[in-house]
């Protein structure tokens, strides 16, 4: 079995987006949610509900972001 690199995704309150991805791309999410879904022993997920936790894995693991925001290159108000 693949080793993804999302867990089970926590069933939050859900925040309405919209974006216009390439077929592709969506795809993939859908391919990606069927088989997260089967992994978990549970139904395939949204789609539209992985985009949030895979952009904070991809800025969580993204050494030279996280080295730009130590030294000052965010635009983010620290507090």
């Amino acid at each position: 079995m693949a080793k993804l690199k999302l867990g089970p995704i926590a069933d939050d309150k859900p925040v309405k987006v919209t974006v216009e991805l390439p077929a592709a791309l969506h795809r993939d999410l859908k391919d990606y949610a069927e088989i997260l879904g089967r992994e978990a022993g549970n139904p395939p997920a949204d789609p539209v509900r992985l985009i949030v936790p895979m952009l904070q894995r991809f800025i969580a693991t993204d050494r030279a972001f996280t080295k730009a925001k130590r030294t000052g290159g965010g635009s983010s108000p620290k507090g």
